[in-house]
């Protein structure tokens, strides 16, 4: 008896966040964000929890993956530093 699963293929994004301003005083960090054919812009209040995303077409797709990835990595983060992180749904 094969018991053998074939592989599910879940659909996915790939995101790019380039930093492109962060400042510890001001609580501040902002950059742009990339996926699939979407550019925003985003400047993240991280001391009030905070995201504005613009604009606003799209919006609603990469503001919540985004501001987890924000929340998870923003000790990691510098200004002019490239990231990127995999979003569970396809653009």
């Amino acid at each position: 008896m094969n018991l053998t699963v074939g592989a599910r293929h879940l659909p996915n994004t790939t995101a790019h966040v380039r930093v492109t301003r962060h400042s510890w005083q001001e609580g501040q960090i902002a950059g742009e964000v990339i996926a699939s054919q979407y550019v925003w812009q985003f400047q993240w209040e991280f001391r009030q929890g905070k995201l504005v995303v613009s604009p606003s077409l799209g919006r609603s797709l990469i503001i919540e993956p985004l501001g987890r990835f924000l929340e998870q990595q923003d000790y990691r983060l510098e200004p002019g530093g490239d990231y990127s992180f995999q979003i569970r749904s396809q653009f």
